[in-house]
């Protein structure tokens, strides 16, 4: 039967501030990956939110134009029966009540919500 081999001395205890040193590295460069990985996330959802987003302004200028031309439509059709002036302060008083509603409304269910 073979005797086993002998191991020889054991290998010397590293120094309880080396291993400490060691594991604050170790996870220095765990947290430098995690940071890395919600950058690299963060970076892929903007550069997939930025088409969609440019659309969404593109529409609201569109939006922002019909509002526009209803308005200076209103004061134009008005203007023929009470005078351009006077058309123009009751289209202004029609747009700043539908704005307050619009307002009051959503401050409403916002309050409700929260």
């Amino acid at each position: 039967m073979l005797k086993p081999a002998d191991p020889g001395p054991p290998p010397p205890e590293r120094p309880v501030g080396e291993l400490v040193q060691e594991l604050i590295e170790d996870g220095k460069d765990y947290a430098r990956a995690e940071i890395g990985l919600y950058k690299a996330i963060a970076a892929a959802k903007a550069k997939a939110l930025a088409f969609p987003a440019a659309l969404f302004v593109i529409a609201f200028v569109c939006a922002l134009a019909a509002v526009t031309a209803l308005a200076v439509g209103i004061v134009v059709a008005l203007a023929k029966f009470i005078g351009p002036l006077a058309a123009g302060f009751i289209a202004m008083l029609l747009f700043i009540g539908i704005a307050g509603g619009l307002g009051w409304y959503g401050y409403e269910r916002l309050r409700r919500e929260l």
